[in-house]
């Protein structure tokens, strides 16, 4: 019984070893690859001013970019939301995909001096000022309740 049991034991714990090595050779090679892409998007920034739309969280098919774009992207992004900015760079009106750390901090319909890579835009700064920080932190649903109480409150006087 016990020699039984302690086989299986060290059987799953070969199992989880290989696992974590494979994990391990698969994510050094991942994080390669994602400097090389950084650095071709860093190669290929252009600095714009635009003019900000909209800016909305959608999948890949309503965004409304060109099909080459869906067509290259893996098959397992392509249903999945991305921050998506329509824009006003120049007399055209573009759509470009935002990277996901500046997604909140871009103002609607405000003028913004952008890095652009591609489609990509990578950075965003003011074009007369600094931009309004904006509190990325959800807040809670007891916080929610009682903000909605103070207005009813407040609008009661």
């Amino acid at each position: 019984m016990n020699s039984t049991l302690i086989t299986v034991l060290l059987i799953i714990l070969a199992i989880l070893l290989i696992a974590i090595v494979v994990l391990y050779f698969l994510g050094r090679r991942a994080q390669k690859k994602q400097a090389e892409q950084q650095e071709q998007i860093a190669a290929a920034a252009q600095n714009v001013t635009m003019l900000i739309i909209d800016k909305k969280r959608m999948k890949l098919k309503e965004a409304g970019l060109p099909s080459v774009v869906y067509e290259n992207t893996p098959k397992l992004l392509r249903r999945s939301k991305l921050p998506i900015v329509k824009a006003k760079v120049g007399p055209k009106v573009m759509t470009l995909i935002c990277e996901e750390s500046i997604f909140e901090s871009i103002p609607v319909k405000k003028e913004v001096k952008a890095v652009v890579s591609g489609l990509y835009i990578t950075s965003v700064r003011g074009v007369r000022g600094p931009l309004e920080k904006v509190d990325t932190k959800k807040k809670g649903w007891l916080k929610r309740t009682q903000e909605k109480l103070q207005k009813k409150v407040n609008a009661n006087k």
